[in-house]
């Protein structure tokens, strides 16, 4: 019995020594971190002084290229191909015959409408010299001039059938690529070929209304293409929509790009942009901006109780351009500030050294020995 009691005692004095040992730490450790906080080593990192930039005020839209003038050109009724005129990609002028359909039916049909003209001149003629003369009645003359105007009539619709088995180029372009091909039977409406127009390119775009006093008919454009990274094309405002959409509050207008080498394509993704003038405005390298949804934030470099330190500042930020962020509100030209490695540094926390300029070597090899120093300690 007295051997039990012995350990549960010995147990219970093991439970309150662990129990003062962890308050103890928790307690030394709170302590350390205070100390560290308020007064720990100093971090090396890249400073800079805030200064102002000129910026480009430029509104700017995506719009689909598209050529001067575009069809495809198809049938309007189902026929056999006999004869193709053009080949992929060839330049073809307005009125040139492009595809030809088989006519034998339309033919025949053009060659009766003839013969019955040619009956028909004659009845007329023999009737009005009768007419002429007193032997006939006028009225079965003048019946007969009917029946030759119904004869030309027929002709001349014969005539137009027979155009529609003969597809031409409606204006001067180029064509695409087809794959059809003489004795191929197409049904009315397929496609046959594409025809472009691209010695202008057009780009329709909409802005907001509010920029309506902005744009102008002759307004010069500049067309930046995805599909070819660091090329512009210089154009100008060709139209304005009469309406604005009440939907989406904006308004659509029209640009047009001379396009004489031919590398502007109908289709592509075009980013459209307009200059609006400079200004001057305060500035920061888009690495010393931090952003947490749609607040943005810089340190900046403020004295504290034992010395420097780094104050996290919202800013309102503005347009981006050439590295540099526009600065509406928050901090002002003199200001010194973080230029880099933010993730080294919090709120408050002390800095010293390091007065070099953004993207400055030493100032990042000061950052991360002050870092590492920092994680040392």
């Amino acid at each position: 019995m007295i051997r039990r009691h012995f350990f549960l005692v010995v147990a219970l004095v093991a439970v309150v020594l662990m129990l003062v040992v962890g308050g103890l730490k928790l307690a030394f450790g709170k302590q350390d971190a205070s100390k560290a906080g308020g007064g720990g080593r100093a971090t090396n990192v890249s400073q800079m002084v805030v200064g102002e930039r000129p910026f480009t005020d430029r509104i700017e839209v995506l719009g689909a290229a598209k050529g001067r003038q575009s069809v495809t050109i198809t049938s309007n009724t189902p026929e056999l191909i006999t004869a193709v005129h053009f080949t992929d990609g060839e330049t073809v002028r307005k009125g040139q015959v492009l595809v030809e359909l088989k006519a034998d039916q339309e033919d025949a049909g053009i060659s009766e409408a003839k013969a019955r003209l040619a009956q028909a001149e004659r009845d007329y003629a023999r009737w009005k010299t009768l007419a002429d003369k007193g032997i006939a009645p006028r009225a079965t003359a003048e019946q007969y001039l009917s029946a030759l105007d119904v004869a030309k009539a027929s002709v001349g619709t014969a005539q137009a059938q027979k155009l529609d088995r003969v597809l031409r180029a409606p204006f001067s372009g180029r064509v695409g690529i087809s794959d059809v091909a003489p004795g191929m039977l197409i049904a009315a409406g397929t496609p046959i070929v594409s025809l472009d127009d691209a010695s202008i390119i057009r780009v329709d775009f909409s802005v907001p209304d509010r920029y309506l006093q902005t744009i102008r008919i002759g307004l010069p454009i500049a067309a930046r293409p995805d599909a070819l990274p660091g090329e512009t094309f210089q154009g100008k405002i060709a139209q304005i929509d009469t309406r604005i959409d009440p939907a989406t509050r904006a308004i659509k207008a029209r640009a047009e790009f001379p396009n004489a080498g031919g590398r502007l394509k109908p289709g592509m993704l075009v980013k459209v942009s307009i200059d609006q003038g400079e200004r001057t405005g305060v500035a920061v390298p888009e690495a010393a901006v931090q952003f947490e949804g749609t607040q943005a934030s810089v340190y900046r470099i403020a004295k504290g109780p034992k010395g420097m330190v780094a104050r996290r500042t919202d800013v309102d930020t503005g347009i981006s351009e050439g590295g540099f962020v526009e600065i509406r509100a928050g901090l002002k030209k003199g200001d010194r500030i973080v230029a880099d490695g933010l993730n080294r540094i919090q709120d408050g926390a002390p800095i010293g050294g390091g007065k070099g300029k953004p993207g400055d070597k030493k100032g990042d090899k000061a950052g991360e020995k002050g870092g590492a120093d920092r994680k040392a300690g």
